[in-house]
């Protein structure tokens, strides 16, 4: 026996299947345009903890002295800075010490570094919080407030003999503003210790 379904019913059918359709297409565009806060969050955290890898490139380089090096260092400063950052350094054994401004960090960089030998800074173990994040319907950020904490340990060429180390903590406060992205706004330096190591001639002339 043959089943056949009268014009109607078949106009009905495809209505319905139609509909179905439809619906499901519109389900699917739902899911790819929802904004995933986790997914979101890793991004920025990554942007925010590349400004202190920055950091560590553009201080090694005002390190260096010359008038390209300063300048190729303050230029990433710029970047990474507010233009109204605040800074300090705290710690044991430590002068207090503050200043404003990226230009005002350069000048502190340039006179400290400056009179010794190659220095390297290494960043790691940052952790970073977000107090607030906020994002648009094309999961783009707009705005937020993140603290930072990264440990450091710079390495100092004070001669052909000694270096000098010092390790210590850097604690942030990082902004996103939408022209200028994540930049650091305040930045404290908090020693923790700090030693002195043979190197260079006094390593090699050291029996093993």
């Amino acid at each position: 026996m043959r089943f056949r379904l009268s014009p109607l019913r078949l106009l009905l059918a495809f209505t319905l299947m139609a509909s179905g359709l439809s619906a499901w297409a519109q389900e699917q565009r739902g899911d790819l345009s929802m904004c995933h806060q986790k997914t979101i969050e890793a991004v920025a955290r990554q942007e925010i903890e590349y400004l202190r890898r920055a950091y560590a490139i553009a201080t090694d380089q005002i390190g260096e002295d010359t008038e390209a090096s300063v300048t190729a260092g303050g230029e990433i400063y710029h970047q990474i800075f507010s233009p109204d950052v605040t800074f300090a350094v705290t710690g044991p054994e430590t002068q207090p010490l503050t200043a404003n401004g990226p230009k005002g960090w350069v000048d502190v960089v340039r006179g400290a570094l400056g009179p010794l030998g190659p220095t390297q800074h290494l960043i790691g173990s940052q952790v970073v919080t977000f107090d607030d994040l906020q994002w648009n319907d094309r999961c783009e950020v707009v705005s937020g407030k993140a603290k930072m904490q990264s440990y450091v340990q710079a390495w100092h060429d004070q001669n052909d003999r000694e270096v000098w180390l010092f390790i210590g903590t850097y604690f942030d406060e990082v902004v996103y503003q939408p022209q200028r992205g994540w930049q650091i706004s305040h930045m404290e330096l908090r020693r923790v210790t700090g030693e002195l190591r043979p190197s260079g001639a006094a390593v090699a002339a050291t029996p093993l």
